[in-house]
């Protein structure tokens, strides 16, 4: 296997510019013996290491069937369109490959024919765009809306030309065979490396959706890159949750059902409608957007308790008229299976006394979700495991704390796997320098954001911008891109003005932007060269205490005799603050400034851990040393 991998091997052959890498090496040969021996395996590897190769040769080598998932659709195609056919070629296999998305990446045939039938309701610019998908549906092979270039990626007629699981006719389909999905999922079946998502992964193993299940227990070899997020993700899925787009695209239906097909029931507008209206005023009663509280407190409320019951009786209305239409309508035969799922799904939601959940709601301007987490996965996980013998291999950068690997295993049960930390073959020491300046403002106080900018210009501008701005709350991003704009004539991006994608590829050609940003950026950002050499964190990212899906985790540590700022907040804070400092150093002749304003990376005791599980960079308090390292050409 090592062969691989060495100066003369089949990938320095084949590939232009492979060099080999220790660690690179070192990860094959572990991913190697756990194929060979179908066992369980995580790694963590350091940026730089090539982790990407290290597990696709071995894999691809053993012959056997390989289901590979990835934590976001940018790595998800990268993997698909551009490593996985490179090492393939150099390796020569001959094996069939696929990729495979979640349902709402592909254009939906029937709830396009729907919307064009329905079309006098829509909105103008929605309309435009129906013709327009009419006329890509007939171009397009694999129906993959990301490949549409005439409709915008945020567009409002997506998801009403997309399916969802709950939604979607599966086999009672009148275009059942042209079916997008249903076609994507036949190659994946027959295929010997299928491409897949977490999300996508954890939907089958729990909801088992009709037609997909038969993928997954074929393979013989699961790896997840990206793991850190698997723990996260399959809480979301192992639990429960109904949206107000889920009712509202209930109505919908039933709506285009009553105008399309059943012309002759007008009870069913009249329901659409009452359940349309019952849903808007519950979002109503939630009060202020922006907001995640706790679904338990939230139900003691007499008005809420009013307004939930108004919404239980539109579902049961729902359900009663779209019964006596059973069997005229494919349409109207979903959305009461439908009607049946929500009513239960509340009722579930409404038992909040049930231990091991957290029980919550958010709610964004116009929209709310109503769910229950369970605390830990471990158990539900490893019973997933059990179904599925054979090897699963977890890796990404940040899975360690403090240089172990406990608080990851433990999360998904997975205890009894075989672990292997590699550091980074990247020299921070000579490429890389970490700042926490001294006089920073105390965190939240008056006109902190204003203080912070004036402090962070000089180093900004002496970097001629090539930054990135990496923020906590959406608050403190929207603050501090406002004052950077008042104050300095490089160009400031934001993000939400503009797509992730679009402002990534603005950035890459400004060649002196600063983009100040909030989570999504934190991870999955890849900016090699002199284009970012520059990336400022404005606090350690611990999650607001107020979460409720922390807090229950935190409480049921407390019960189970654990430390909850040890065990779940300081992990998961150290973890978030590795994938933000990973932007900055993604090449070997990379050079750059690391900056956290957070005195508590040197005045608490527990900076220890941060610093400590962070790349050991050379460190320095002094903003002027900072900038006398930006300014210094690299050493040749």
């Amino acid at each position: 296997m090592t062969d691989d991998f060495a100066a003369d091997g089949q990938l320095a052959q084949a590939i232009k510019g492979f060099r080999p890498r220790e660690p690179q090496r070192q990860m094959a040969a572990a991913v190697t013996d756990a194929i060979e021996h179908q066992r369980q395996l995580v790694v963590e590897a350091g940026t730089g290491t090539g982790k990407t190769y290290a597990y696709l040769a071995p894999a691809l080598r053993s012959g056997k069937k390989v289901i590979i998932s990835t934590g976001s659709k940018a790595l998800q195609d990268q993997l698909y369109a551009r490593d996985l056919p490179t090492v393939a070629q150099a390796l020569g296999y001959r094996g069939k490959l696929a990729l495979l998305k979640g349902r709402s990446n592909y254009l939906c045939l029937e709830r396009l024919e729907q919307q064009a039938l329905a079309g006098g309701d829509l909105p103008v610019q929605t309309l435009s765009d129906v013709i327009l998908l009419r006329s890509w549906s007939n171009e397009t092979v694999d129906g993959d809306i990301s490949a549409c270039a005439s409709v915008a990626e945020d567009a409002a007629v997506w998801p009403l030309v997309t399916s969802t699981n709950d939604n979607c006719l599966g086999a009672d389909c009148p275009l059942y065979k042209d079916c997008f999905v249903v076609k994507a999922r036949k190659k994946a079946l027959d295929a010997d490396v299928v491409v897949v998502n977490h999300h996508l992964f954890l939907a089958d193993m729990v909801v088992k959706e009709s037609g997909f299940a038969e993928l997954i227990p074929d393979a013989d070899v699961l790896i997840f890159d990206e793991a850190h997020q698997v723990p996260d993700i399959a809480s979301q899925y192992f639990g429960q949750s109904l949206s107000s787009r889920q009712l509202l695209d209930l109505a919908k239906d039933i709506t285009i059902a009553y105008r399309t097909e059943l012309k002759d029931t007008q009870q069913l507008q009249k329901c659409a409608d009452r359940l349309s209206q019952s849903t808007q005023d519950f979002r109503l009663q939630l009060g202020e957007p922006g907001f995640r509280g706790n679904l338990r407190d939230l139900l003691a409320d007499a008005a809420i308790q009013r307004a939930l019951l108004l919404l239980d009786d539109a579902l049961e209305l729902c359900y009663d008229v779209a019964k006596l239409s059973l069997g005229r309508s494919a349409l109207l035969d979903a959305a009461f299976e439908r009607a049946t799922l929500y009513r239960a799904r509340l009722k579930r939601l409404k038992e909040t006394s049930q231990p091991g959940y957290s029980y919550w709601y958010e709610c964004t301007s116009r929209h709310f979700t109503l769910a229950l987490t369970p605390l830990t996965v471990a158990e539900k996980f490893q019973e997933v495991i059990a179904r599925k013998p054979g090897s699963w291999i977890f890796t990404s950068a940040t899975l360690s704390v403090n240089d172990r690997l406990s608080h990851f295993t433990d999360r998904l049960g997975i205890g009894a796997a075989q672990t292997l930390l590699l550091p980074s073959p990247f020299d921070y020491a000579r490429q890389a320098l970490l700042c926490v300046p001294r006089n920073l403002p105390s965190p939240n106080q008056p006109g902190g954001a204003r203080q912070l900018a004036r402090m962070l210009r000089p180093m900004i501008e002496s970097n001629n911008g090539r930054c990135f701005m990496l923020c906590t709350s959406h608050a403190m991003m929207r603050d501090l891109a406002a004052e950077f704009r008042a104050t300095m004539t490089l160009p400031v991006l934001l993000q939400g003005e503009t797509g992730k994608g679009q402002l990534l590829k603005q950035f890459v050609s400004a060649g002196n932007a600063l983009l100040v940003a909030t989570s999504s950026f934190w991870e999955g950002v890849d900016v090699r060269g002199d284009t970012l050499s520059l990336v400022i964190i404005d606090k350690l990212p611990f999650t607001s205490p107020d979460d409720p899906l922390l807090k229950a985790r935190m409480e049921d540590c407390r019960l189970r005799g654990g430390d909850p700022f040890d065990e779940v907040q300081l992990p998961e804070a150290v973890i978030a603050l590795k994938q933000g400092v990973g932007r900055l150093i993604r090449d070997v002749d990379d050079r750059g400034v690391l900056v956290i304003c957070d005195n508590r990376l040197v005045m608490r005791p527990y900076g220890a851990v941060f610093l400590n599980s962070l790349p050991a960079a050379p460190r320095t308090r002094d903003i002027k040393r900072a900038v006398a390292f930006l300014m210094q050409a690299p050493a040749q």
